[in-house]
Formats: C-alpha cells, structure tokens, sequence
C-alpha cells in the first residue's frame, strides 16, 4: 500500500515516513501539496497523510486535496478548537491528530484506515435504490432525484451504506463508529457529525433541515425515506 506523507517541516516530513516505512508501507513524500496533486493522475497513492505547517490554512489544503481526490486523508495539527475540528472533518478529513503525535497511534491510525478502505471490495456490494435516493457501490455514487450524481469517500460510503441497509432503524453512536471507522469500545461523536455533516451537503434536499439523516439526540442516527 502507498501512502503520500506531505509536510513543509523536513524533520516532521522525515519522522512520519520513518514510521510508516517500518509499518511496512510504501512511502512517498512532498513539502507541497499543489506539487502532489497536479501530478495526481500518474502518481496516485491509498491514503495521504498531510502534516498542516506554520502560515497555512488546513481547511484550504483539505479542499484543494478534495477536488482531486477521495483516497483516505489523515490530517496532522496542532491542537485546535472543536469548531475548527469540526469544520475540517466537515471538509474531507477522515481522522485528525493533534502534536506532538505518538509514532504508535499514527501507524495505528494510517493501518486502519487502509484496512478500512480494503475491506469490503464494492463491486460485492448491491445496489440500494430507496425510492429517490440510489446508492451505487460499484461507483462510489449516490444518486437523488432532482439532484446530480455525487460521489462519496470510502468513509461517507461505510456510513451512508449501514445507515440505508438498517433504514427506519436507529444506528447508536458506537456502532457506526465500528462499522466505518474499525474502532472498538466508545465512540466519537465529533467524527459521526462531521461525516454526517459532509453526507448532507450531498444528499439532503436542505442540509439544514434533515431529510433524509435523522439525529436522534443522545443515541445515533437514523435513515428515513418516504415509503412510494
């Protein structure tokens, strides 16, 4: 598996590769995103690991990183308030991790977001087509009537998938933790938000006014489709 590491700090670009090579993975590096992205198409990776530097904007790198590409997207910051955690989630993050951090965690980390993202080949899936709402596993791509076709990163795929195959039932927290990002014990609800947050913007007729992903306070989230 390939992972691009990009950090405009040399030691901190160095240390992470380190890591990651003596987790047994493929590693390439850059100090510039733009440079990574515009030769994207013949230098492809599985995950990219972006250690935000001094002056930049991570909200910015993440979009730019999102126009191109839906590969995992492992963020490193130092520490940031839960608006502008959120906000990056929002925006394409997958996982966020605050310096200085541990070498172990991130090789964790990175490890699973790999097996995550190779876990369940999608062309085995079938396709879910809810009334309006069509979800195509094969593509990537959800599809609602009246809307364009959007595609999906591998996390907003996990989510929306085990939301729609339990549809009317409540998902608690925990449990969609486990199922899209492989953890195991309690869960984060600052990750399930942003990537609901991010599937609404897709989906949702109003993202604002939750159509189709209900929030039941305290508890998790439920898929709602009106019955033809």
């Amino acid at each position: 598996m390939q992972v691009m590491v990009i950090a405009t700090d040399q030691n901190e670009k160095e240390i992470i590769a380190f890591v990651l090579k003596r987790a047994g993975l493929a590693v390439a590096s850059s100090s510039e995103h733009q440079r990574v992205l515009k030769n994207w198409s013949e230098h492809p990776a599985d995950l990219m690991v972006v250690a935000s530097g001094e002056g930049q904007t991570p909200g910015k790198i993440i979009k730019e990183v999102r126009a191109v590409t839906q590969i995992p997207l492992l963020m490193i910051v130092d520490r940031i308030n839960e608006k502008d955690r959120c906000d990056l989630l929002q925006n394409g993050v997958d996982v966020i991790l605050d310096r200085p951090v541990s070498s172990q965690v991130l090789s964790a980390q990175v490890q699973a977001l790999l097996r995550r993202s190779t876990a369940v080949p999608s062309f085995v899936l079938p396709t879910l087509a809810l009334n309006e709402i069509t979800l195509d596993p094969s593509a990537r791509t959800v599809t609602v009537s009246g809307k364009e076709t959007r595609r999906l990163t591998q996390l907003e795929f996990r989510l929306l998938y085990t939301l729609m195959t339990n549809r009317g039932q409540v998902v608690p927290l925990d449990v969609l933790v486990e199922r899209v990002w492989g953890y195991t014990g309690g869960g984060s609800r600052d990750l399930v938000r942003g990537l609901i947050s991010r599937l609404r913007r897709k989906i949702e007729p109003d993202p604002e006014k939750a159509h189709f992903l209900e929030t039941i306070p305290g508890v998790g989230y439920r898929f709602t489709v009106d019955e033809l």
